[in-house]
């Protein structure tokens, strides 16, 4: 009997012979990280468990990357606390406004194929991209996996979703996951590993996966992962041939299997006020936005910028629309400014602000104000996120964001001439 990705990656990690939906393993993690907003609570019960070091120095992450810069009076409280951390337990990996954390964490190789991997935020699962078995734990879980070097896991059951064919112009992997998240629902992907391929999925770069994977968690997904490629294990600097292990088998067992062709996807947007109320772009084309964010651990890596540089280069944005920009990661910000990209956006009318979390958690510049609509390349639009109550989120990909930008409505970037 074969085993879904899941499976595979927990047998090679815990050692055990077998496993299945439901079996409960110990894994032994290959990396953990930790963020400013859970530094302090992580600091206090790491102390109160009464450990007095960190089990493996080399393993353990700290990033600055949603606070930064301070802008709320604790701030500074948790800034204190993950410093305290890394100088009193020697975590050696400490990275300050480098970028935002689930861009940095395959990006740097802190993040590999086959690995497993347990971070304080949910988006964790974004590294299913890179073929990890990446997933978010609270705090209290934090503190304890970091003095022991081992975290208990229930197998999860998979769902494979297969996509065949080419995409049509203007639709992006963005789409993709949009769709697979309308389909399932906010809660159709609980606990599950979602598991892509087919030949859609073969063709998508490491950065289309990235987006993919991250949209995952908001079906619920335990994680949502890829087969490795020649690509994606030249991004994570590793030979392809010791990953090969990580691939599909056809007799695996999976819970469900959801089946699509690439021709039929168009571009989708989430629609106020749920991120799983999906909808054809063409269904709301027309509607006024006030604003437009372009950036987050979804949608703020380098083709993203390039995909909206393309489409406003020689453009401006629409009178009254705020575009806001936030590269992921800082060398992505450098790369985007050495192609070029920045200069574009910039001349189009966009404001850029370094890489954090930014927009997206709803801090710092470009809050929403009662009645302000935003559509934003981001993952979620709960309602007050983005600013007050009484605004709207709508989510798209960054090619609908920046066709927007430019009309002033919900344009399909498509018929931008």
């Amino acid at each position: 009997m074969g085993h879904t990705l899941a499976e595979k990656i927990l047998i090679h990690n815990t050692g055990v012979a077998d496993c299945k939906p439901g079996d409960i393993v110990i894994s032994h993690p290959d990396c953990v990280m930790f963020h400013d907003i859970y530094t302090t609570n992580v600091y206090r019960k790491f102390k109160e468990m009464g450990f007095t070091k960190v089990w493996d120095k080399d393993k353990v992450v700290i990033m600055f990357d949603h606070l930064i810069p301070t802008c709320l009076p604790l701030d500074a409280d948790h800034m204190k606390h993950g410093y305290d951390f890394a100088e009193q337990f020697g975590a050696k990996q400490v990275h300050v406004a480098d970028g935002i954390c689930h861009q940095l964490m395959p990006e740097l190789g802190y993040a590999k194929p086959g690995d497993v991997v347990f971070v304080t935020d949910s988006h964790t699962t974004t590294y299913g991209a890179v073929s990890c078995f990446s997933t978010g734990v609270g705090y209290t879980e934090m503190a304890a996996v970091l003095g022991t070097g081992e975290m208990w896991l229930r197998v999860p059951s998979a769902i494979k979703i297969e996509i065949n064919g080419d995409l049509p112009q203007g639709v992006t992997s963005k789409d993709i996951a949009l769709r697979v998240l309308g389909d399932l629902t906010a809660a159709g992907g609980t606990y599950k590993s979602l598991e892509f391929c087919g030949t859609t999925v073969d063709k998508l770069t490491v950065d289309e996966r990235l987006t993919i994977s991250n949209m995952a968690v908001e079906c619920g997904a335990k994680v949502g992962l890829f087969a490795p490629n020649k690509e994606t294990a030249a991004y994570s600097g590793v030979d392809f041939a010791d990953i090969a292990w990580l691939h599909f088998d056809d007799d695996a067992v999976y819970e469900k299997v959801l089946t699509y062709k690439a021709e039929d996807f168009v571009p989708y947007i989430a629609a106020h006020p749920f991120v799983d109320n999906v909808k054809p772009l063409s269904e709301l084309e027309g509607m006024r936005i006030d604003e437009v964010f372009i950036g987050s651990c979804t949608n703020g890596r380098i083709e993203d910028l390039a995909m909206a540089a393309a489409i406003l280069k020689g453009k401006h944005i629409a009178p009254g629309v705020k575009l806001l920009i936030t590269p992921a990661s800082r060398s992505i910000f450098k790369e985007a400014i050495a192609k070029g990209y920045v200069e574009t956006l910039v001349e189009a009318g966009a404001m850029f602000t370094h890489p954090y979390c930014s927009l997206c958690e709803g801090r710092s510049g470009g809050l929403l104000s009662d009645g302000e609509i935003l559509l934003g390349t981001n993952n979620r639009n709960f309602l007050g996120r983005l600013g007050s109550t009484k605004s709207e989120t709508y989510l798209s990909s960054p090619a609908v964001a920046a066709a927007s930008a430019v009309t002033g409505v919900l344009t399909n970037p498509v018929s931008l001439k």
